[in-house]
């Protein structure tokens, strides 16, 4: 079995619980909601396109991964993109819009990994080798890291995102 360091299922998964921890500072007034949505941006849009690159294409070659859970799980990030891109633009992090859009950007990330987790990650354990799921683990963290590097969270990208998505 590949290490937590290195399976891809895990490195998901971990990115999975700490987009959770986000949310739960981004719902705290007392805490710095502006540094939380930050790096919450950065993981999100980081994750979904390390996904969308390395990822999927790999899992569609496996016949017992379902392609229309890759296709959904894609349409899923544009989704959440958009609702990230709602919420970077309330420029008062103690308004309530601003926790209007929060919600609805829970719901949408929540939504998608919930789903992602009991589907394609699943597919992934029983069907994938761990070996290729070790080799995968590498290619996600570094195209990760490589968007991390670039910025990919700012408000400016993420509006990039949406609209060639046709968001």
């Amino acid at each position: 079995m590949p290490s937590a360091e290195s399976d891809v299922v895990e490195l998901i998964l971990r990115d999975h619980r700490r987009m959770e921890d986000l949310f739960r500072t981004m719902r705290n007034a007392e805490a710095d909601r502006a540094a939380a949505l930050g790096e919450f941006a950065g993981l999100l849009v980081a994750h979904s396109l390390a996904e969308e690159e390395k990822v999927y294409p790999a899992l569609r070659r496996y016949k017992n991964v379902d392609d229309d859970d890759v296709e959904h799980s894609v349409h899923e990030h544009g989704e959440a993109n958009e609702a990230l891109l709602a919420l970077l633009e309330v420029e008062d992090t103690s308004s309530k819009e601003w926790e209007e859009k929060l919600e609805a950007l829970v719901t949408a990330v929540n939504h998608h990994a919930d789903e992602e987790e009991r589907t394609l990650l699943n597919d992934a354990r029983e069907n994938v080798a761990d070996s290729r799921r070790a080799q995968l683990g590498e290619a996600f963290a570094k195209a990760r890291a490589e968007h991390l590097d670039a910025g990919c969270g700012s408000v400016e990208n993420v509006r990039g995102i949406v609209a060639s998505s046709g968001g």
